[in-house]
């Protein structure tokens, strides 16, 4: 006889089926013991089996009958949204906001915690900010930290998988110890993973975006940072230290190159190359070489597009150094398609994105779609939801 829990089992085939019928739940919504049925293949008193097993389990529960139709009205059955709960974070310069969701992707609670990343005062706080954050959508979400079960972040940046050390993201100094993860795992009391902010945007984009479609994109961050999240095959590519898609570093005609010694990924002065041509700052500035005044880049993009001459030529400029950037990146990829996005891009929009797709006519290379970012939100903090999410129901839902 099989040992319990060899593959082909009973026990297994039953795990199976019932994690197919709780993926069919979450991605449909209410279903009838007859609609999950036809969708899983199992017999009605297999289905009904399966259904009371969830239910006795806390995994589903009863949400009304089906109603209008001729015969007996049909029992709906749902994903218990109080199976487990999770909290998503992203960090840049400024702060932390976190978010609290429950297993079905239902926002519960969000906080913003202020706190300027270089300051004194902020550096050695980390863990602390982190748990201020999170403790503040928990309570907005009437939980506690015991009801957590998994915990994403996302930061400007990638972990070393070889040191743990943040590297990438010299801004933000109270990231960069060795043991931060650990740490914060031990604060928060839940599985932690720390993700590049770039990667959870195009984890987005691929859910709720653009790029729903497609397994082979690259998604172009432009924002205070530049960055890019390389998809292929429906797999983010990370690279040897994770630093895949840093593209802000890669050198580029017209801007200084990023120096700094083989510690440069970790050191402030180690700007340059791309990010010095299309970043948040350098349209600042390159809007006022032309006589717009603008305190941001959103604002700065605003003006642009309502100021014939001076706005054309701030727009036309962006694009062509964008453009420039993006043909090295279809280059080496040659994804299916660029989704442009950040600040930089949306505020840019549609015209912005015609320009570029302009400039890059008659290159040598691939012609990849180029898309603006559709992704309603912060594009980070719902990719780090949407990573908690999977993770955390890759657990909750294993009945084996």
């Amino acid at each position: 006889m099989a040992a319990s829990g060899t593959p082909g089992t009973p026990r297994v085939l039953r795990a199976m089926n019932d994690r197919a019928a709780l993926e069919l739940l979450v991605a449909h919504g209410p279903l009838t013991r007859t609609r999950l049925g036809e969708l899983t293949g199992l017999s009605k008193p297999t289905a009904s089996q399966l259904l009371a097993r969830l239910e006795a389990a806390g995994l589903v529960r009863t949400t009304g009958n089906v109603t209008g139709r001729p015969g007996p009205n049909a029992q709906l059955y749902e994903i218990n949204p109080a199976a487990a709960h999770v909290a998503a974070l992203a960090v840049d310069q400024e702060g932390i906001t976190a978010a609290v969701a429950d297993i079905t992707g239902q926002v519960l609670g969000e906080h913003r915690v202020n706190a300027e990343a270089t300051a004194e005062s902020v550096r050695n706080r980390t863990g602390e900010l982190v748990a201020e954050a999170v403790d503040g959508a928990l309570a907005a979400a009437g939980l506690t930290r015991d009801d957590l079960r998994q915990t994403v972040i996302g930061t400007p940046g990638a972990l070393d998988p070889h040191t743990g050390v943040l590297r990438y993201a010299p801004h933000l100094p109270g990231w960069q110890s060795r043991t931060m993860r650990d740490e914060l795992a031990e604060v928060l009391g839940t599985p932690l993973v720390i993700e590049n902010d770039v990667n959870l945007a195009a984890v987005a984009e691929q859910h709720h975006g653009t790029a729903q479609d497609f397994d082979d994109f690259a998604l172009v961050w432009a924002d205070e940072g530049v960055g890019a999240a390389i998809v292929l095959g429906g797999t983010l590519l990370r690279g040897a230290t994770g630093g895949a898609g840093e593209i802000g570093y890669m050198p580029l005609p017209g801007a200084p190159l990023a120096r700094g010694g083989d510690d440069s990924a970790a050191r402030p002065d180690a700007g340059g190359g791309f990010q010095k041509l299309v970043g948040s700052p350098a349209v600042v500035e390159l809007a006022r070489e032309h006589g717009i005044q603008a305190p941001t880049a959103t604002k700065a993009l605003a003006s642009a597009l309502r100021t014939p001459g001076a706005g054309d030529a701030v727009l036309t400029e962006l694009a062509r150094r964008l453009a420039t950037g993006l043909a090295s990146v279809v280059a080496v990829v040659d994804p299916e398609l660029v989704v442009l996005s950040g600040q930089v891009a949306q505020a840019g929009g549609e015209r912005l994105r015609e320009l570029v797709e302009a400039e890059m006519t008659g290159l040598a290379l691939p012609r990849p779609q180029l898309r603006i970012s559709a992704v309603e939100g912060d594009p980070i903090l719902i990719g780090a939801l949407q990573t908690a999410l999977a993770d955390a129901r890759h657990t909750v839902f294993d009945t084996a």
